[in-house]
């Protein structure tokens, strides 16, 4: 179950909608799974962002305590599953720290990080980069193998039991746009821009991936700078195909 509302810093904006999709929208496709299906085996994503602020790695049994509207409606949307698992649905939670990759939305750091390198590679920008806090640090994690996380729980992951997936380390957002300016062609600038920060954020959020490796064999296989560069790449040739259609 992979729709719902994702953008974190646009949840302050817009709670009541994000806790409309994204626990509602749950209980509409659980009630329907239910009824028509009811020996499926159901894999709910779900997020680190219910968890209380923390400087350490967090396990599944960290103390839960989310801060923004997101989280929250990521709180609801797994205690609202739970339920139905309680009731016999096979239902599979896992408690997803940050993934990123190609194709992401530009409301996504990276994805903008590298949008912005890509338009002004492209001679369509000045060479300023708009970042937001830059001090953070996060959980880093390529969707690929995310996504191989998801396939191997809907094979052997136990129902009822949330899974941290994660990738055990914590790098800082300052990171990521060292290492995309160091993938640029051309000399690039960072400005730092108000509008780009949140209310109320974690300083860090990294994740323990004891169970998932341990039960499952699962680990992480892409490294983040091959993350990055194929963000980055992806942007490339998504603004030259845009100059270029017949390409």
């Amino acid at each position: 179950h992979l729709a719902g509302v994702a953008n974190v810093g646009g949840s302050w904006k817009n709670a009541l909608k994000t806790l409309e999709v994204n626990v509602v929208g749950t209980d509409n496709l659980l009630r329907a799974i239910r009824k028509k299906s009811p020996d499926s085996r159901i894999l709910i994503p779900g997020s680190a962002l219910i968890y209380q602020r923390s400087s350490n790695a967090m396990s599944e049994s960290h103390p839960i305590g989310p801060v923004n509207p997101y989280g929250i409606s990521k709180l609801a949307q797994e205690m609202l599953a739970r339920r139905f698992s309680d009731d016999g649905l096979s239902v599979l939670f896992t408690r997803s720290f940050t993934h990123l990759g190609p194709r992401q939305d530009l409301s996504y750091a990276a994805s903008s990080f590298a949008y912005q390198i890509a338009e002004i590679e492209a001679g369509k920008t000045e060479p300023v980069i708009h970042v937001g806090n830059l001090d953070a640090r996060r959980d880093l994690l390529d969707v690929r193998d995310t996504v191989q996380a998801y396939r191997d729980l809907m094979v052997s992951g136990i129902p009822g039991k949330p899974y941290n997936v994660c990738s055990g380390q914590a790098h800082e957002i300052k990171e990521i746009v060292s290492t995309l300016l160091k993938l640029s062609s051309i000399p690039i600038s960072v400005q730092r821009d108000a509008t780009r920060l949140r209310p109320s954020d974690h300083s860090c959020l990294l994740g323990n991936r004891e169970r998932i490796s341990s039960e499952l064999g699962w680990s992480p296989r892409i490294p983040l700078k091959t993350t990055l560069f194929d963000i980055l790449e992806y942007w490339r040739k998504e603004i030259k195909t845009a100059e270029n259609p017949s390409i």
